[in-house]
């Protein structure tokens, strides 16, 4: 797989753009329709967009306007929304804010060509548990990787807690949220990035080359990989369990993972 030429430019995000909306859950949480609304219109950094499944009225705009943007819209029952807000007067609709803006996966790949360097890219497979993702981000950052992509559905987001866990990493760390892995590591393959799956039948971590413009995919906390993403897997690693766990939380596996490639590339 050839490495596609340099394009010459660098669009690489402005990360001093991307600030973190509030110390506490209940700043980062917009409640009501007016609120939302105004939020939308002003280009807040919004992550996800809650409304009742059963309202009606100005619900429909706050969707519409919500999905133009690419918000994330998630359709729960009116006890989410009391439950989130701490009180009943929600009208029907929370906007969450995110910690940090989304960029695309060019822009990571733009980052590690301004910086002479093969790409160094961390995607999570469904991680749904914020600590987990949080720690994940943490984690990549501090070893040198150029970004983090992860699915729009049935996974943690750029959320307060993941704020918190990641240290502040998530401000600093690219994140790219695409509606499907698989397209996105068919993305990456097209400019000469190595996919490698971690996974129990995979090779020992510390035989396999990890040299190279790396995709690393750590699984879900449950089911590791999904079906198809281990298919589009180029390489699968292991890591030797000698106890009577046969598995590692997905955090902690990931930065084994991850420091090996920093101890391989060093090393180079």
């Amino acid at each position: 797989m050839d490495k596609k030429q340099d394009r010459g430019f660098d669009r690489s995000p402005k990360r001093e753009e991307k600030t973190w909306l509030g110390e506490s859950e209940s700043n980062e949480l917009i409640i009501g329709r007016n609120p939302v609304i105004e939020a939308l219109k002003a280009d807040k950094l919004i992550d996800t967009v809650f409304v009742n499944k059963d309202a009606t009225g100005s619900i429909s705009m706050i969707v519409d306007m919500a999905k133009k943007k690419g918000i994330v819209v998630k359709q729960v029952d009116d006890q989410k929304l009391t439950s989130m807000a701490k009180t009943p007067h929600h009208q029907g609709v929370i906007a969450m804010g995110a910690c940090a803006e989304y960029v695309e996966i060019s822009d990571i790949l733009d980052i590690a060509r301004s910086k002479n360097e093969d790409p160094f890219i961390i995607i999570c497979d469904e991680i749904e548990d914020p600590h987990n993702l949080g720690a994940i981000i943490r984690t990549a950052e501090s070893a040198g990787a150029h970004g983090i992509i992860i699915p729009k559905r049935r996974s943690a987001s750029l959320n307060h807690t993941v704020f918190k866990t990641s240290a502040g990493a998530a401000s600093w760390l690219p994140v790219a949220r695409v509606p499907n892995i698989a397209a996105a590591i068919d993305e990456l393959k097209e400019n000469g990035v190595w996919i490698y799956g971690t996974d129990a039948s995979g090779e020992q971590y510390d035989k396999a080359n990890l040299t190279g413009p790396i995709g690393l995919v750590i699984g879900s906390e449950g089911f590791g990989m999904g079906k198809l993403v281990l298919k589009k897997c180029d390489f699968t690693l292991s890591l030797p369990m000698k106890g009577k766990i046969t598995s590692l939380n997905a955090s902690v596996a990931a930065g084994i993972f991850m420091y090996e490639i920093v101890r391989q590339r060093s090393a180079k």
